[in-house]
């Protein structure tokens, strides 16, 4: 906690799914831990890159891996972390990444091959599955961002990011009027200096209650490292 609030990272890639993470999900846990987090939001790459080659097109056989780091890390994690899956997810031939958060389990192991449903037509998806789609990093991926109709919102803070692509991204959610401004610490190896996250009044043990205060705005992006 921090200052009498949870704190949650929701931006995190793990070893065991995402081909740029260098730290796996269970040591993942205890770095989070160990820096006041009550949670994490386990949010690998699902994307060409991490499926390679033909396993791309095997749609069977993508679930298991996409869900390593997470079990891993929902296995460390005991009943006093809560850890949940989300994805960022790349389509194939594409540049662009969106955020995706209430992702279960199910949805991983029944959707099918995620790669080739693009932008409008995975945002349909995500609603009605009850899912929300927040566009990461926005000013990396700059001026190739998607048209604000297919994401719920901005994530307006990146530990990874200038300070100038974050204020370029807070006025870019502002001009688009996304209302769902988020903070993530986008975590890929144990040299990562910088942690963010958001802060909240009310404890997050699940997809529903990360969702439903994602959409009310009760909590507060961390725009600074845990370090201070």
């Amino acid at each position: 906690m921090e200052n009498g609030r949870y704190k949650y990272e929701i931006h995190c890639h793990t070893a065991e799914t995402s081909r740029c993470g260098k730290v796996p999900g269970a040591q993942a846990v205890e770095i989070f831990r160990s820096r006041g987090y009550d949670g994490v939001v386990i949010t690998d790459h699902y994307s060409q890159h991490t499926f390679m080659g033909a396993e791309a097109f095997r749609a069977g056989r993508l679930h298991e891996k996409y869900l390593a780091g997470y079990r891993a890390a929902k296995e460390a994690a005991g009943d006093d972390f809560t850890v949940l899956l989300g994805m960022e997810l790349r389509s194939f031939n594409s540049a662009i990444d969106y955020l995706v958060y209430g992702v279960t389990e199910e949805f991983v192991e029944t959707a099918g091959n995620l790669l080739f449903k693009y932008a409008r037509r995975f945002h349909r998806i995500a609603r009605e599955n009850g899912m929300l789609v927040i566009a990461p990093h926005p000013m990396r991926m700059h001026p190739l961002m998607p048209a604000a109709r297919y994401i719920d919102g901005c994530e307006i803070f990146n530990s990874k990011e200038s300070d100038e692509n974050n204020a370029r991204a807070l006025l870019w959610a502002e001009k688009h009027n996304l209302g769902i401004r988020t903070s993530g610490s986008d975590f890929h190896r144990t040299t990562h200096e910088f942690f963010s996250g958001i802060l909240t009044e009310e404890k997050i043990t699940c997809n529903e209650d990360l969702i439903r205060i994602l959409r009310s705005g009760e909590f507060e992006p961390v725009l600074r490292s845990a370090d201070g």
